[in-house]
């Protein structure tokens, strides 16, 4: 491993903008100015998303180690999977990726935009879901040994590239979220960070940069079982390979807005998907961050996010799962 928090490769357009979210706190009770986004959705890299931020330093290390062919997998709607593509098609490099399940009939979503992208894929008769999680895993080694054994030079990336190396995308991301608060909250700092937790990466990156693991609450929308070991894990080898302290604090991750699994619509997001698009215009997907705002909701509700507390949701983008013929009808109101 040659990556450093220095070697990296601009894939993203950055800094993400920071932005005020008033009338989506004021409908969830919240102070004015207490509530803001960072919209990681507009990274720009094959349709955006926190993955841009990852792959900058996968790709910088794929290249430094001579790969040719970039490797990993996911879910059906895996938004890694579609951005890894984009980033190998950006560099000249090949790129396989390993989907759980079989292929989804119609394509659509981030199905439909892989197939533009033109990877290879191998698609599993695995699952989705956290208990397919490590057979996934599994299944991205075996397409690198095939890889190498047709004398490729295969670089393998983990399910949502959730690797030390991937985490250090968001260390780095810690920094200008801090300079942005100091902005966004008169020189102080937010009091919780809300992101989405299925890899654990995003979350494992925010805290080792921000030196804080009580200040991130992750939201896990089920993509794997370990989230309470691997995030304090991550967070810790990743602060070690950025040259920093190893984070304070306990991980804080809500478990209970999943559903009956990955990818399974819950009433409570498709709530949290209508009041963001109708207070402040802002997409989110049903996956990943309609869930995490889900528990950022059921925190308010709850009073364990206080009306006047500085509040910030990192947006990790996802929106082209919409389209997945599993949320047609989302857009009309719930009854109650």
């Amino acid at each position: 491993m040659t990556a450093t928090l220095d070697r990296r490769l601009p894939l993203a357009a950055l800094p993400t903008p920071l932005e005020p979210a008033d009338r989506l706190g004021a409908a969830l009770g919240m102070a004015p100015g207490a509530l803001w986004v960072k919209r990681d959705d507009v990274t720009g890299l094959g349709g955006g998303g926190n993955k841009a931020r990852k792959l900058e330093y996968l790709c910088a290390d794929a290249l430094a180690q001579g790969a040719d062919t970039l490797v990993t997998g996911g879910g059906p709607q895996s938004n890694h999977a579609r951005m890894t593509a984009a980033a190998a098609n950006r560099l000249g490099l090949r790129c396989t990726v390993v989907m759980a399940g079989p292929r989804p009939d119609p394509a659509a979503g981030n199905v439909l935009l892989l197939e533009l992208l033109g990877p290879d894929v191998v698609w599993t008769d695995a699952r989705e879901g956290p208990m397919d999680y490590y057979a996934i895993e599994a299944s991205i080694d075996e397409a690198c040994d095939r890889l190498a054994a047709d004398g490729r030079r295969p670089y393998r990336m983990p399910i949502g590239g959730a690797s030390p190396v991937g985490a250090l995308g968001y260390v780095r991301a810690a920094a200008e979220l801090r300079e942005q608060a100091a902005a966004a909250f008169d020189g102080a700092q937010p009091s919780v960070i809300i992101v989405a937790d299925g890899s654990g990466g995003t979350h494992a990156g925010l805290a080792a940069g921000l030196g804080d693991l009580d200040l991130v609450l992750g939201v896990d929308v089920g993509a794997r079982p370990d989230l309470d070991e691997v995030v304090p894990a991550k967070a810790a080898e990743a602060a070690r390979l950025a040259g920093r302290p190893e984070p304070t604090g306990t991980a804080r991750i809500d478990h209970d807005r999943v559903g009956k699994s990955y990818g399974a619509p819950t009433d409570e997001c498709r709530e949290a998907v209508l009041l963001a698009a109708r207070q402040e215009g802002l997409i989110l997907d049903p996956v990943y961050t309609g869930k995490a705002m889900a528990g950022l909701i059921a925190a308010r509700r709850s009073g364990s996010i206080a009306a006047a507390d500085r509040t910030v949701f990192v947006h990790t983008g996802g929106m082209p799962a919409l389209f997945a013929p599993a949320y047609a009808g989302w857009g009309r109101a719930l009854s109650h």
